[in-house]
């Protein structure tokens, strides 16, 4: 198929800045894409070839939006999967496979998936209501401190938290969950796995990932991880064995813990460019994006490898900023080398909400790393209060 300066259409399911990175690629290539957003001033809006203004959950309105493309990808996990699953039926080509798409979007499927498959993972116990928790606790079915996870609709540190005394189940929400044992770990890390349409299959370095203490969000992903090659051959084997069963097409990011004796534990997945991959927009040879394009077109995969060291620091809202977004002190970051900021494009900001990244490339990790943290102290998303 020709998909370049054709008639091929690729349509992507969800507008936010995953999408708008990915739109980065289809430009260079120029192949057409239709966008779906329920938000009028979705990121992608500007990139994309055709834009589609409508509700991603909508059976009706994702079965329309993909009648007439090509290949359907997502850039977010929460879509109307019965809709995939019909245009599936009617020959339209979908990435992920709706099948993989089930299995991730439950977070008690996707656990029960690893434990079926003899991958590494957490203890868990899955409840119907969070409400059934309570019970189990007094039981000494479980016992406290847990992680709780909404089984659906969880993503950026939504749908999470920490459970360390019967007082933090108030403010849960009574849906189908999960309660995780808590791993002690020494490190969070990541591992992107390519696999193409044509079966090929590429992995990208291990990252760590260090996170906001109480946003529950990554504030620096650093590539490539300050772990022992041995633990990151370990780390690439699991992700690797996850990818395997799984069987998507496209990028699938695997979120990893390393505990205290170096096990890997799988902490969950997405099925799509990830937050843990936009470092290599600047350091790898193939950033994720062009990867997740060539591997749902069943294009060759490119070389993964990184040219120099990558950390990326997220930009979110600052706490007590909500409304129209000033980025303070921007210019002095540009100042620095190897700085790179990438903006979203969302004109709201709130408190800890994802609004662009910053990119710090250096030879030495080191000097990376100390750059970094000069960016994150520099640079402030507010408002003009």
């Amino acid at each position: 198929m020709q998909f370049f300066s054709s008639d091929f259409k690729l349509g992507i399911l969800g507008g936010g800045q995953l999408g708008k990175m990915m739109l980065y690629e289809t430009r260079k290539w120029d192949i057409f894409t239709k966008v779906m957003d329920a938000s009028p001033e979705a990121p992608c809006k500007i990139a994309c070839n055709e834009f589609v203004e409508g509700s991603l959950m909508d059976f009706d309105t994702v079965y329309n939006f993909g009648k007439d493309v090509d290949v359907l990808t997502i850039e977010i996990e929460n879509v109307n999967v019965d809709a995939l699953e019909k245009l599936e039926d009617e020959g339209i080509t979908v990435y992920p496979p709706t099948k993989t798409l089930r299995t991730i979007q439950n977070k008690a499927t996707q656990k029960l998936f690893y434990t079926d498959h003899g991958i590494p993972t957490s203890p868990f116990t899955r409840f119907a209501y969070t409400s059934e928790i309570e019970d189990s606790i007094s039981n000494g079915g479980l016992q406290l401190p847990f992680v709780w996870k909404s089984a659906q609709f969880g993503y950026d540190g939504q749908g999470v938290k920490v459970v360390r005394k019967m007082d933090d189940l108030k403010e849960l929400p009574n849906v189908e969950c999960i309660a995780e044992k808590l791993v002690d770990f020494k490190n969070e890390l990541a591992v992107i796995v390519a696999r193409s349409s044509e079966g090929e299959v590429k992995t990208y370095p291990v990252v760590e990932m260090e996170f906001h203490p109480e946003a529950n969000q990554v504030e620096y992903v650093i590539c490539p991880a300050r772990i022992d090659d041995v633990v990151a051959e370990k780390a690439k084997a699991v992700a690797l064995k996850v990818s395997e069963h799984m069987k998507h097409v496209g990028l699938l990011a695997v979120e990893l813990f390393q505990t205290q004796n170096d096990e890997i534990l799988v902490n969950e997945v997405a099925p799509r460019p990830h937050n843990s991959g936009h470092y290599s927009i600047e350091a790898s040879y193939t950033n994720q994006f062009e990867q997740h394009i060539r591997a749902i077109l069943g294009l060759p995969l490119g070389k993964t490898e990184s040219k120099v060291a990558g950390i990326m620091v997220n930009l979110v809202g600052a706490e007590g900023h909500t409304g129209n977004v000033v980025y303070r002190n921007i210019e002095t970051i540009l100042g620095m080398d190897g700085v790179t900021p990438h903006i979203y494009g969302k004109k709201q900001t709130r408190p800890f909400r994802k609004m662009g990244h910053v990119t710090i490339v250096d030879e030495d990790m080191k000097r990376a790393r100390e750059v970094a943290q000069k960016v994150k102290e520099t640079i402030k998303v507010e408002t003009n209060k």
